[in-house]
């Protein structure tokens, strides 16, 4: 039997084509490989993310409702607490409020620091007392310590 078959070199791009619009279309070859497509998609929906959380239905209203829920939250946990703040409480609260909102990963989500930023600035929290609300809550780390004082500078 005498079969022609095209070098490898020009057919290769052509069959990476074909895998490539199967997978992109939702094609699988296996059960197995549904995990991995999953897995891509995921990948790609935080890279397309334009900041360090996702939220599936997050919204300019949905963003605005959950950053002056955690700014009214922490402006009264602050007038509530009587000299000493309990942190576990605090992100208790804050929690049950990114849950109401759909949002998984609140503790890396910056609209939380923004509106507890927000809400110490409501509270008027000032000097000293704000920078150690500022270090505590964002638990030392530079980009949360910012996004805190972006809440506190803002005007809205």
């Amino acid at each position: 039997m005498n079969i022609h078959t095209a070098p490898i070199s020009k057919t290769l791009p052509g069959v990476i084509a074909v895998v490539l619009t199967m997978v992109l279309s939702g094609c699988s070859f296996s059960d197995s490989s549904k995990s991995s497509s999953q897995s891509s998609a995921s990948i790609s929906k935080s890279i397309s993310s334009p900041s360090r959380w996702s939220s599936e239905s997050s919204s300019p209203d949905k963003e605005k409702k959950y950053l002056d829920e955690v700014a009214d939250y922490t402006a009264a946990y602050v007038h509530s607490s009587n000299e000493k703040m309990n942190y576990e409480s605090f992100q208790r609260g804050i929690a049950e409020i990114a849950a109401k909102a759909g949002i998984a990963n609140w503790e890396n989500n910056p609209l939380t620091y923004k509106g507890i930023g927000k809400g110490l600035k409501k509270a008027g929290v000032k000097g000293v007392e704000y920078e150690t609300y500022q270090k505590n809550l964002s638990g030392g780390d530079y980009g949360k310590m910012n996004d805190i004082q972006k809440g506190y500078e803002s005007r809205h």
